[in-house]
């Protein structure tokens, strides 16, 4: 599969191109951790090279620190793992003081991932990181109740997607990431919303509800009761979704769905994502997204495509 035949000298040179450009957005390759499992970035530094990352996805920040909930609140099943962590995290501004200097120093695009639990929450929390420098982009979670409309997640509603996606690009001047819960009916209808809302690309997807049983003592086996799903057997639900939101939307869209290796990451990429996300892989590797980078270089190499962008959207039915 030869998708580009005019191979220049520094193209043979120095291997495939693995840039890739999302709302005014360019990363060096498109392969960036999920937000929630790989910290803050510092804590992964023993393990890989920073510096190789297309980005840099933290941990969910929230306005005021969040201790999460009670454990247990990780579970593994047959092909995946349930987590309720419960958004722990340190806050914004404890954030700005303690974590982003480590940051600053890697020359990696570095995306925050934050969330609230009131349009209020959202709103203010956006304000404080549009002043921050050192931010490339922020991804919104809108998978989080909104305790002042009955309990309600904000992702699952269009109307109430759009109102939250609204306020915040009103407070914000970076690229706006919004990311899209599974659990809903139609995805699209979502995707749509949050689009005309303001959102310059769309991340999909989160984890699905799951629910798991300890037999003996007939009681669940997260404290939470429920937990977010995650795990290998439900990659091609989200490529499909992913599939789906591409066709829906003119904004780019990052794919995130148990992306174990290379082989996984092109699939989303061929399916119309620019870019792709890696979670639940960094917990049984924390190297995996150096295996996962230099796989795609290789691909690149063996099919003879000279620029790894090239392969977006071109999945053929």
């Amino acid at each position: 599969m030869i998708m580009n035949h005019e191979l220049d000298a520094s193209t043979i040179a120095n291997g495939p191109d693995l840039a890739v450009e999302f709302a005014g957005l360019r990363l060096k390759n498109p392969v960036m951790p999920a937000s929630g499992t790989f910290g803050y970035g510092e804590e992964y530094s023993p393990y890989l090279d920073l510096h190789r990352l297309g980005a840099i996805v933290t941990k969910g920040l929230s306005l005021r620190p969040k201790a999460g909930n009670p454990t247990p609140r990780i579970a593994e099943t047959s092909g995946g793992m349930l987590n309720a962590i419960g958004l722990q995290n340190v806050g914004v501004d404890a954030f700005i003081a303690q974590k982003l200097p480590f940051l600053a120093n890697v020359q990696t695009p570095v995306i925050v991932n934050f969330f609230g639990n009131s349009l209020e929450e959202y709103g203010q929390a956006a304000h404080r990181l549009s002043q921050i420098e050192g931010v490339a982009a922020v991804e919104l979670n809108i998978s989080c109740p909104n305790v002042k409309q009955g309990g309600i997640v904000f992702g699952t509603d269009p109307r109430a997607a759009a109102e939250v996606v609204g306020l915040v690009r009103r407070q914000l001047s970076k690229p706006l990431i919004v990311k899209l819960t599974p659990n809903v009916t139609d995805i699209t209808v979502i995707a749509r919303a949050v689009e005309e809302a303001g959102a310059d690309a769309i991340s999909c997807i989160n984890t699905l509800t799951g629910l798991a049983v300890d037999i003996r003592r007939r009681r669940p086996r997260l404290a939470n009761g429920t937990g977010g799903m995650s795990g290998p057997a439900l990659r091609p639900l989200a490529v499909r979704m992913v599939h789906q939101v591409v066709q829906a939307v003119q904004a780019p869209v990052i794919g995130v769905g148990v992306i174990m290796s290379a082989e996984d990451a092109l699939e989303f990429l061929i399916a119309g994502a620019s870019a792709v996300q890696v979670g639940t892989a960094n917990f049984v590797d924390p190297a995996a997204m150096m295996r996962i980078i230099e796989g795609l270089e290789r691909f690149c190499r063996e099919e003879g495509v000279v620029r790894i962008r090239d392969l977006i959207g071109t999945l053929r039915f």
